[in-house]
């Protein structure tokens, strides 16, 4: 990645590390060994709570065929080492690591004890009680609009926003790719302005649920991995609507100073939609290869929440669409490739790494431009960031770590 200002990628990973802490309640009252909590995406987390009074957590469900672990034992396995024991098959899975002596490998999250309140490190809303499932209706707003143009058809934000207005993912994919060689050759030219739907369309046969409530699945079976990668084949469509999205909104956006922003602009957030394109039907060819389509499974919108909450600023969508989401992308692919790669799934693997390896570009294209908007405009771009992301990021800091200050101070970070 190109090289920005220091303290600004520090800031952007410290807030994509803070946004993911779930405060799950009071030390003092999770007293028993083992204590589920329910995800929001169906990726359950059992808490332990050992002896000496230290939090370990990891999926609840064992990965060998789905053992409540939150039903398990705690031993001893040697050397101080502890495992939690699955008690259909006695499978023991590390509580410090989730290895097993049988070569399975649990998902563990991070535990932190601060002021007497104990965090999972994990994106998901996590509760006591099961989250139940509740479908939505679908909304005029996904259906086709027609387009408002102030200017000439053959425009950059004309072609922007009839993708919006797309509502097939295939053809959404097929126009971006061929308005991507059109402007790459000169056959479009002009930016344009045109006037982008509130939210983009999409086929009436998708079931949409609300976010969160999207069961992705951990990749331990063929039918897990279907749906973790049916979820990422979502966010890479909703992933194409905001790079042609951010054109047509901001088309024709004036810094204070009175410029428009470059063109060079518009070339970074066209090839970003090129790219999603081009995961999005990676992802899409490798679930048909599974047996299974893409619309098979309930979607979400939630990524359109951000796209919405900041329409009105340029500054904003950048900090948190461009920057926030697409690095918090990158913060959970290890996660997400490590349970393919278990499975000896070398097929979508290959897929998960053109995609890193493209998202890093994106995250990078976020902070360029924020970094040059703040520069022409004279802000500051830590402070500016900052103040952005609590005003529109809902998951910022939780909860309000300052790890060095208190290593500095003396204190630490588990239970005494």
């Amino acid at each position: 990645m190109e090289q920005f200002e220091e303290d600004l990628v520090e800031a952007l990973k410290d807030v994509v590390k803070a946004g993911s802490w779930q405060c799950v309640g009071d030390a003092a009252k999770l007293k028993s060994p083992c204590t589920k909590f329910y995800a929001d995406d169906g990726e359950h987390i059992v808490l332990v709570r050992t002896e000496d009074g230290r939090f370990w957590a990891m999926d609840s469900s064992c990965p060998h065929e789905g053992g409540p672990l939150d039903q398990g034992d705690i031993e001893d396995l040697g050397d101080g080492k502890l495992a939690l024991i699955c008690p259909w098959h006695y499978f023991d899975f590390s509580l410090e690591t989730g290895a097993s002596s049988s070569g399975l490998q649990n998902q563990v999250y991070d535990v932190r004890v601060v002021d007497g309140k104990v965090y999972i490190n994990t994106p998901n809303t996590l509760s006591r009680y099961p989250v139940p499932v509740t479908k939505t209706a679908n909304r005029d707003v996904l259906s086709p609009v027609e387009i408002q143009s102030a200017s000439s058809e053959n425009t950059l934000s004309f072609w922007a926003t009839k993708i919006l207005c797309t509502p097939d993912p295939q053809e959404k994919v097929v126009l971006t790719k061929d308005v991507q060689k059109w402007w790459d050759t000169g056959k479009i030219t002009e930016i344009g302005e045109c006037a982008p739907p509130d939210q983009p369309s999409r086929i009436d046969s998708l079931t949409v649920v609300e976010p969160g409530k999207i069961k992705r699945g951990k990749g331990g079976t063929q039918a897990s991995r279907i749906a973790l990668l049916h979820s990422l084949a979502n966010i890479e469509q909703w992933a194409i609507d905001l790079s042609w999205d951010i054109i047509a909104r901001f088309s024709s956006v004036q810094l204070s100073t009175g410029d428009s922003m470059p063109r060079q602009f518009f070339s970074d957030f066209v090839k970003v939609a090129g790219d999603e394109a081009k995961h999005y039907d990676l992802l899409e060819q490798r679930i048909k290869e599974l047996g299974s389509s893409f619309g098979a499974l309930p979607v979400h919108n939630g990524l359109w929440q951000s796209a919405t909450e900041t329409s009105h600023d340029l500054l904003a969508r950048l900090a948190i669409v461009h920057m926030v989401h697409e690095a918090r992308g990158l913060d959970v692919h290890p996660q997400t490739l490590s349970r393919f790669a278990a499975q000896g799934d070398t097929n979508s693997v290959k897929i998960l790494e053109v995609i890193y390896t493209d998202e890093i570009t994106h995250v990078a294209a976020g902070l360029r431009w924020f970094t040059y908007i703040c520069s022409k405009e004279e802000r500051g771009c830590l402070t500016t960031f900052h103040d952005l992301v609590k005003l529109h990021f809902k998951g910022y800091l939780k909860p309000p770590f300052n790890t060095e200050g208190r290593k500095t101070a003396g204190m630490t970070e588990e239970v005494e």
